[in-house]
């Protein structure tokens, strides 16, 4: 009869017994063990029928025992209703599938319903032996051959012992979910542990003592030899198996979902970066994020819904069961531009951002739906995934049953469409966005987190038309507005703190996803190409080569912020860090940002990351203290060679970057406009054709040399011309000019009729020079 089919969804297996979820009609009963089962018993037991006991023929069949192993209240509720309804009229429950007929009997006046007897029936065809329980035969063949070994019973063994099972597992024999079931915590070993009692089980059979056996096994293993010897299994074997042997498989209770939940507990901006990460990793060209309300059954209103739509390449049935387990085997190799890594992702994300969450997505072949939800699984003992996998042809589409059985898949999406807003008509509507030959895929999170009586999260949508001068980007916020800590850090203007818009625009090195969040296209900023006063400083840590992108930029100047941004496999994990002086001075390297890719320095050999699983900040390690030592003497000695040594003046001056950037909406390359250029007057949507650049997307992407400037022109009250550029030397400040400010701290008076003129800021920074060669800008 084959081996029984594994389903990954079920509790694991505690005190012995196979367990089963029972049924009527496609509606759960209750949860159930089943103590020694047939060979080939479903994980579903649907009963489509229940008749009196003279209805069907069960004397004379084999029999086994169930015993209630309720998840809650109300299945608890239903067996106990159920089988009161067998016994007080004296009924046999039906249920069939391809193996074989189950009868569950009525039991007994004087018996509890803590365990009742099935009797079964194996079908035509079955390759399993079929043998009654009551008057075995003794003529029963005393040798068992599977065509590789042969066991021999011995003639003091009982007729029930003389039971001769076979097993040859093959991948089409067991209804699997993913090629490795160790990666899915949440699955059942009972197969696992059938096959451990296989050599206990031959050497009883031959007459060994059992506990020598036992032994046997332990030190032994499990082997992959097992997998095709008969078994000949009697009551004291599974008795010994249930107590001595059994491999431990622990259970995941539902409330691990809130403890994943709690890695992106310090910014909620984490979750959505880690939902961001994986349509990267798929190869997403375009990606949507939204908020939207769609109507909830439970909860009989509409309910905001947070959206993450991509076009990447989707996910087999194999993928999205990765994607749900908790962990999996880190890659052998380093790709650069692979963003995932430790198993937790999607989870933490998507469980920080709600209490529930739906997945749909789409291959070239194949098309899933899962539910991870705190809803469905409250008051459950395990945690329980349904997921829902349709095989692909073209506009074709039928449950795949080479993965699940079409009444396992129907329990599951049942589940689906009872605690989600979609049914199976709004999951069609959205797998439809994908179209006839589109990928991608689609997460809804609702439930949302709250921050008092309100959402955490705060969504506008763009207001008036692109051209108004009303208009404004729509945009998710956190509602709290609170800046992260950084050391030495006093600015309260650091966007990408509480703006989704704003951290997207550099969350990525390089970045090529066109991103939009609530109909407004993010615009990608490329941190190291918009810096003026550019510098590259090259580096080696602990033999390992490091380059660093040292720049001004007077957008965060004005903010009174500076620090490095820290990359690793192209995606930001710090913002702002202050490294050197900057940290003990909130002045010294204001606007000073560097940006840098610590991606060869933080991976290691041996496979190991220094990255913490959130990916928000690194490890506390050797390479770490060694990296922030040499970022902060490569700021300090930027700043003097390029700052200090200098008194501002600001008048209408422009500060304008070295180079002005735009990015093709079509290609996604950088193109380096031409001098005198505004990227402000450009349309929404560039592609290379158009002016200034006249040229096409397959030019290779231009890469500047160090020491380009670019020196661009007023943005009002000129006549559109560069403007030339006058150096004067400002005599040396003597001491007697120096204005006391308190503590040996002096800076020397300034005196101009400029309205706009912007004093230097009188830090003391500046008190141990006194006298110094400074030079004034004057367009």
């Amino acid at each position: 009869m084959g081996h029984r089919l594994l389903n990954l969804n079920e509790p694991p297996v505690e005190g012995g017994g196979v367990s089963i979820m029972l049924q009527k009609d496609t509606k759960p009963i209750s949860r159930v063990k089943c103590i020694n089962p047939p060979d080939a018993v479903p994980c579903v037991w649907n009963i489509t029928e229940i008749r009196t006991a003279e209805t069907y023929p069960v004397a004379g069949l084999p029999r086994c025992f169930v015993r209630p192993a309720s998840e809650n209240y109300h299945q608890k509720r239903e067996w106990g209703l159920f089988v009161g309804f067998l016994r007080k009229h004296k009924r046999v429950a039906h249920a069939s599938s391809e193996e074989c007929d189950l009868y569950i009997l009525p039991p007994v006046v004087d018996e509890d319903f803590s365990q009742i007897s099935v009797a079964y029936q194996e079908k035509k065809g079955s390759p399993a032996l079929n043998h009654p329980e009551d008057g075995l035969k003794d003529d029963i063949p005393q040798e068992c051959n599977d065509g590789h070994k042969s066991v021999s019973l011995p003639s003091t063994a009982t007729k029930d012992q003389r039971v001769c099972m076979y097993s040859k597992k093959t991948s089409s024999d067991l209804d699997v979910q993913h090629p490795s079931t160790s990666q899915v915590p949440f699955s059942c070993g009972q197969d696992v542990l059938r096959e451990d009692v296989a050599e206990s089980s031959a050497a009883n059979c031959r007459g060994a003592p059992s506990v020598a056996s036992a032994s046997k096994l332990l030190q032994k293993g499990h082997s992959s030899k097992e997998k095709d010897m008969p078994r000949c299994v009697d009551s004291s074997v599974h008795n010994l198996a249930d107590i001595s042997f059994k491999k431990n498989y622990m259970r995941t209770d539902p409330s691990y979902l809130v403890t994943l939940s709690h890695t992106h507990s310090g910014w909620i901006f984490g979750a959505i970066a880690e939902l961001v990460d994986n349509s990267r990793d798929a190869k997403a060209l375009s990606l949507l994020i939204s908020v939207e309300s769609f109507y909830s059954k439970q909860a009989v209103r509409k309910i905001p819904v947070l959206c993450v739509i991509d076009d990447g390449h989707g996910m087999p049935h194999s993928d999205i069961v990765r994607m749900l387990s908790f962990g999996h085997k880190q890659p052998d190799e380093c790709n650069r531009d692979y963003i995932g890594r430790f198993g937790i992702g999607f989870k933490s994300g998507a469980m920080r951002l709600g209490q529930d969450a739906i997945v749909l997505t789409q291959n070239d072949n194949s098309r899933s739906v899962a539910l991870l939800s705190q809803s469905y699984n409250k008051g459950k003992d395990n945690l329980e995934i349904p997921i829902v996998s349709y095989r692909r042809e073209g506009s074709f589409m039928e449950v795949d049953t080479n993965i699940h059985s079409q009444a396992s898949a129907d329990y599951h999406l049942n589940a689906i469409k009872e605690f989600s807003p979609f049914n199976e008509y709004f999951i069609g509507e959205k797998l439809a966005l994908f179209g006839e030959c589109g990928t991608g895929t689609q997460i809804y999170i609702w439930n949302l987190d709250k921050w008092g009586s309100n959402y955490t999260l705060d969504w506008v949508g763009p207001k008036e038309g692109i051209n108004s001068p009303n208009h404004c980007e729509g945009d998710i916020l956190i509602r709290s507005r609170r800046i992260r800590t950084r050391p030495g850090q006093i600015s309260r203007e650091v966007l990408l703190d509480y703006s989704l818009q704003s951290y997207l625009e550099v969350i990525f090195l390089v970045p090529r996803m066109r991103i939009s969040i609530q109909g407004s296209l993010v615009k990608s900023r490329p941190l190291a190409k918009s810096l003026s006063k550019t510098c590259m400083v090259k580096g080696e840590i602990v033999g390992r080569d490091v380059e660093l992108t040292l720049g001004y930029s007077h957008h965060e100047w004005q903010r009174a912020n500076c620090g490095i941004f820290l990359y690793w496999h192209g995606r930001l994990i710090e913002a702002y860090k202050r490294v050197g002086g900057m940290v003990h001075n909130a002045d010294m390297g204001r606007g000073v940002i560097g940006v840098i890719d610590v991606t060869d320095l933080m991976d290691d050999d041996n496979g190991q990351v220094m990255v913490l699983n959130n990916k928000q900040g690194f490890q506390d390690c050797e390479l770490y203290a060694k990296l922030e030592e040499w970022l902060g003497n490569r700021c300090d000695e930027y700043w003097d060679n390029n700052f200090d040594k200098l008194s501002l003046r600001k008048s209408s001056a422009n500060h304008k970057p070295d180079h002005e950037w735009v990015q093709c909406d079509k290609c996604r390359k950088w193109r380096v406009l031409s001098a005198g250029s505004n990227s402000d007057t450009l349309p929404s949507e560039w592609f290379c054709y158009m002016p200034p650049f006249c040229g096409n997307c397959e030019i290779v992407e231009q890469k500047v040399g160090r020491g380009v400037i670019t020196v661009g022109t007023k943005r009002s009250g000129t006549n559109g011309k560069q403007e030339i550029v006058q150096v004067e030397e400002v005599p040396e400040t003597s001491e007697a000019n120096l204005t006391d400010i308190g503590d040996d701290k002096k800076v020397g008076p300034v005196e101009t009729d400029d309205p706009h003129f912007l004093e230097p800021a009188m830090t003391p920074y500046f008190s141990h020079r006194h006298a110094m060669k400074s030079f004034v800008c004057i367009w």
